[in-house]
């Protein structure tokens, strides 16, 4: 097991400066010449406003950070994002709009009567988009999970408009993670007031894009609502399992309490986290619905209790979904444990804090699809490969228990990356992650998920981002390619940072290119080919 006992992973939460035109990487290794292109990245880069901190991992202001690929040489560049939240908060020089984790207080400057008339204009939502970038059409969006998106240019990271999917399609806001199909179609989730009052989740679609070139956000349509298991409390929903038929929506029992959301935050001075609680005894809901009708499978698939950030993948095998996730043990919200007190905290009292924290675990679901009502009390799975079970109980729910593909402790397989584009919901072998080590990124790690066969690359005191795998253009294999990562080093001389090539094969070093900045976090992004 490694140890961080430097706490070089602080690093990883520091303020930096934006770029004013992109810089020249130095290379070592080769860098194979067919990979030509953009790797497009998104996290914080402003941890505090004056002396006004940010206090959780979410918080930060959203930076976009681009290495660009072309024979051979590469350059980085990274702009803040200028949403309304850094805007504003530049202008001002105070935090203006609350966020995540991070209450913003009303403006000093006016007085008790204009401040207390604010307090009915309601919360004004964050558009920090902080978390991924993805396509629409020829577009490209750079995202939280909110309403509001953010429209950017991927080759100067020139920030272009605020765009709020409430006036296209009926969503209180939408996951980071939409998936993306071959065509150019888009799938998301998102929380929305379903009938009679009660909440519900909608999956948008969004077309591709047509030959009249209009922009296919204004083509947007709802086309399937998941119900919620308490009428007023929807679930977090961070992504969800897409194959050619089927949609598959991971219901936790991680709750948004809408009473607290909804109640004037300025009053009381609170945030989004305030917002969450646990549900101890719902266990975890799984839904299916088939893509193509719009049609809820009237199924009651239950097991015991996780959070869900990411799926791995989903895929249909002679009559059962295979539902492939990084979970974490528990109802307690993960989330509680990444305020940037602890993930910046001395390693000791890194690993203390992540000892007390919900278990993360690799995990394969089997979702029987024909259900028989004579075969209550049997194990529905027929499958030879695995050992996942789902029970029909006489109440009429399938219990189902899972596979575990990986497992450590307080060692988690995260940020899972696929050959995406060739094997997004079909069957597959190989899923490459970010692990993580009491919270802290120090090692990238390919999983066979068949053989649980696991390839890793770490090196001491060196911090990793989520590993992008990038296909050869002529890939015969689904493991043919390259794997991209940001990674810092910061204690090893004048080149704190680098971005990573591996061998996807065998996870073996390619090239490296270093630069003479930091480079703070980043959570999720794409690359993007010439």
């Amino acid at each position: 097991r490694v140890e961080h006992p430097a706490g070089g992973y602080k690093k990883l939460f520091e303020t930096v400066e934006e770029l004013s035109s992109p810089v020249t990487a130095h290379v070592t290794g080769w860098i194979p010449t067919w990979l030509r292109g953009s790797l497009l990245r998104c996290g914080p880069g402003l941890f505090e406003v004056g002396a006004e901190p940010f206090y959780h991992l979410f918080d930060g202001q959203a930076l976009l950070h681009k290495f660009d690929f072309k024979e051979g040489h590469v350059t980085y560049h990274r702009r803040f994002v200028r949403t309304d939240a850094y805007v504003r908060a530049m202008t001002e020089k105070r935090i203006v709009i609350t966020e995540f984790g991070t209450y913003a207080y009303p403006d000093p400057c006016k007085n008790i009567f204009s401040r207390f008339f604010s307090y009915f204009k309601g919360v004004e939502v964050t558009d920090n988009a902080l978390v991924n970038v993805y396509p629409v059409g020829e577009d490209y969006y750079a995202c939280t999970e909110t309403n509001f998106i953010t429209k950017i240019n991927p080759d100067t990271l020139e920030t272009i408009k605020q765009v709020d999917l409430c006036k296209y399609v009926s969503v209180n806001g939408a996951t980071a993670h939409p998936h993306i199909e071959n065509d150019g179609t888009v799938y998301n989730i998102g929380n929305c007031f379903g009938k009679n009052f009660s909440l519900a989740y909608n999956i948008i679609r969004i077309p591709p894009l047509q030959a009249d070139k209009e922009d296919p956000m204004n083509k947007s349509e709802v086309v399937v609502q998941f119900p919620c298991s308490d009428r007023f409390k929807p679930s977090y929903v961070h992504s969800f399992g897409l194959t050619s038929n089927y949609i598959v929506f991971v219901e936790t029992p991680v709750k948004i309490n809408l009473l607290k959301f909804l109640s004037s935050w300025s009053l009381w001075g609170a945030n989004y986290m305030d917002c969450f609680e646990s549900n101890e005894t719902m266990g975890v809901w799984l839904h299916v619905a088939e893509k193509k009708k719009g049609r809820l499978l009237n199924v009651k698939y239950r097991t015991s209790a996780f959070n869900l950030f990411h799926h791995i993948n989903t895929y249909e095998d002679n009559g059962f979904l295979i539902v492939d996730l990084c979970t974490w043990k528990g109802f307690e919200f993960v989330y509680n444990y990444l305020y940037l007190a602890n993930l910046r905290a001395n390693w000791d009292e890194v690993k203390r804090q992540a000892e007390k924290a919900p278990q993360p675990e690799a995990r394969r679901y089997v979702l029987p699809l024909n259900i028989d009502k004579a075969d209550t009390g049997k194990n529905l799975v027929t499958l030879p490969y695995t050992t996942a079970t789902a029970t029909l109980r006489s109440d009429e729910t399938i219990w189902l228990e899972p596979e575990v593909i990986f497992s450590g402790p307080r060692h988690a397989f995260e940020f899972p990356q696929i050959n995406y584009k060739k094997y997004c919901g079909k069957p597959y072998t190989y899923t490459y992650g970010l692990g993580l080590n009491h919270f802290v990124p120090d090692r990238l790690c390919k999983l066979n998920v068949k053989t649980k066969e696991t390839w890793v690359w770490q090196e001491p005191d060196s911090y990793p981002s989520e590993p992008i795998f990038v296909s050869h253009p002529d890939a015969l294999e689904e493991d043919d390619g390259v794997v991209l990562s940001i990674v810092i080093s910061p204690g090893t001389g004048p080149k704190p940072a680098y971005l990573l090539i591996l061998n996807a094969k065998d996870m073996s070093e390619v090239a490296r290119a270093e630069v003479e900045v930091n480079i703070p976090v980043t959570f999720h992004g794409l690359f993007k080919r010439a």
